[in-house]
């Protein structure tokens, strides 16, 4: 085990019908939060909420050798035009179906059962993790500080997502 942290390059999406690259608070906070840990930004977009734009943006990240990760903020609630989930979903080979559960349960210590209407979800698909977050900047932070982190940091113990990558090579 090393004492230094393998980066990652992660690409960060932000789902919104109205938020610019300046207004984009929960963008800007996962760029910080992952360069914070010692990860690299691949790439970092905004797209509308159309399950196609998401799907098309999501997709060409995973087919890149070059992202290790993606991280989505927006579309995950359950109102309108929230689609993200919808347009993710289907990508995945493996779902991470712990990471909502977890989600929602340390959401739930902030926001109480409001909490139940995120539909957070991660998974893997061609050997890229993504993790689908809520578009509230405190919901990122909650995700990124009290679990993602962690799992993308090599040296955490006794597992951690970044250990399986290797195998998710093979």
């Amino acid at each position: 085990m090393t004492d230094q942290a393998t980066p990652l390059n992660i690409a960060v999406l932000t789902v919104s019908d109205s938020r610019s690259l300046s207004e984009d608070s929960s963008g800007a906070a996962l760029v910080a939060l992952l360069e914070a840990a010692g990860h690299r930004l691949a790439e970092r977009r905004i797209v509308k909420d159309d399950i196609y734009q998401i799907r098309a943006e999501v997709s060409r990240w995973i087919a890149d050798p070059a992202v290790d990760c993606v991280l989505t903020t927006g579309g995950t609630g359950i109102t309108g035009r929230d689609g993200t989930p919808e347009a993710v979903a289907p990508l995945l080979d493996k779902e991470i179906s712990g990471f909502g559960e977890l989600f929602r349960y340390l959401s739930y210590e902030e926001i109480g059962t409001s909490s139940l209407q995120s539909r957070a979800l991660s998974g893997v698909a061609n050997r890229t993790f993504i993790f689908v977050l809520p578009g509230s900047s405190n919901a990122c932070r909650t995700a990124w500080t009290r679990v993602i982190e962690a799992q993308l940091d090599s040296r955490t113990q006794p597992c951690n997502l970044t250990m399986l990558m290797p195998r998710l090579k093979e």
